[in-house]
């Protein structure tokens, strides 16, 4: 069975059926262009940073525990820290051991939520491809479930119920703006719109997974820098999620640091909505005009998760 067959309406549906107890329904947030300074009408601001654990990774790690029979040495996983997370809560929820494997790039605010959520953490390595290694070596070592945090059919079915959620909420969307790493979020969406909405992905300009694999064809390695590199770095798009993202993903765009940090500021200043650096570059495609909507094009923008140290209190 092809990722094309399996992640499909019907199978993200009975996902949903699945996870929907173990997870929350996240709002969605109307706020006019005009508040970030733009031209044109209302958008509409999925907030999937309220999820369980700090992103929409909550949803493939129980779409993960829950439809795979897990093993009593538990699951592993590696991870740039949202998924990691993710895998963490739903492994404690659900009674089960879990083992994380994190680089060294894994911000404190990510690493603390791993940890605090009882499983075994290793960090090492200086990018996530040397996470994996690891946790791939410790799979083949204990016989641990492997819950890959995007080249998974179970996983993008649990991040296409983003879009199950987004289009009750939503009735007349044109374009989502959806943030890129290792694609299991715009391959499991795409597949729920199957090109009703344009699915727009957005990648920094340091780490082009998709953007490079569109235009050879195929998954190739890309560099994997910058700001966001802790969760929109990894060293290639998957191999399952490509063909899902060149059938039904309309185009990618690429956003510079500078524009991430400026979105995630004026997510912030406008909104009071804290969003670590890949969850602010969809918002960051429109401010620095990497995508410019046409007129009256109604745009989501998925707002995916919020595990940063951005801000502190005083107290």
């Amino acid at each position: 069975m092809t990722s094309t067959s399996a992640v499909t309406r019907n199978a993200i549906a009975a996902t949903y059926e699945r996870i929907a107890p173990h997870i929350r329904q996240t709002p969605v947030l109307a706020v006019r262009a005009q508040d970030f300074g733009l031209v044109g009408g209302a958008l509409s601001l999925k907030l999937e940073l309220t999820q369980h654990s700090g992103s929409f990774k909550a949803r493939g790690a129980f779409a993960n525990l829950l439809m795979r029979e897990v093993p009593p040495t538990g699951v592993a996983a590696a991870s740039g820290g949202n998924h990691g997370a993710a895998v963490a809560y739903a492994a404690r929820q659900l009674g089960h051991k879990a083992r994380i494997f994190v680089p060294e790039i894994s911000s404190p605010a990510k690493i603390a939520r791993i940890r605090g959520y009882g499983a075994d953490l290793a960090v090492g390595g200086k990018v996530y491809a040397e996470a994996l290694s690891a946790c791939e070596a410790y799979i083949a070592e204990t016989g641990a479930l492997s819950v890959h945090a995007f080249d998974q059919v179970e996983t993008m079915q649990g991040q296409g119920t983003v879009g199950l959620e987004l289009e009750r909420q939503v009735l007349d969307l044109d374009t989502l703006l959806v943030a890129v790493g290792g694609g299991g979020l715009i391959a499991g969406i795409a597949a729920w719109y199957e090109g009703k909405v344009k699915v727009v992905g957005v990648e920094p300009r340091l780490a082009p997974t998709l953007s490079m694999a569109l235009a050879a064809g195929r998954p190739v390695d890309a560099p994997a820098g910058g700001l966001a590199a802790d969760s929109l770095a990894p060293k290639r798009i998957g191999e399952l999620v490509f063909p899902i993202a060149q059938r039904y993903v309309a185009a990618a765009v690429l956003v510079e640091d500078e524009a991430i940090a400026s979105a995630q500021r004026a997510l912030w200043e406008t909104a009071r909505i804290v969003a670590e650096p890949g969850a602010a570059a969809p918002l960051a495609a429109i401010l620095s005009k990497a995508y410019v909507p046409g007129k009256g094009e109604r745009v989501g923008i998925l707002v995916s998760g919020a595990n940063t140290t951005a801000v502190t209190f005083d107290r």
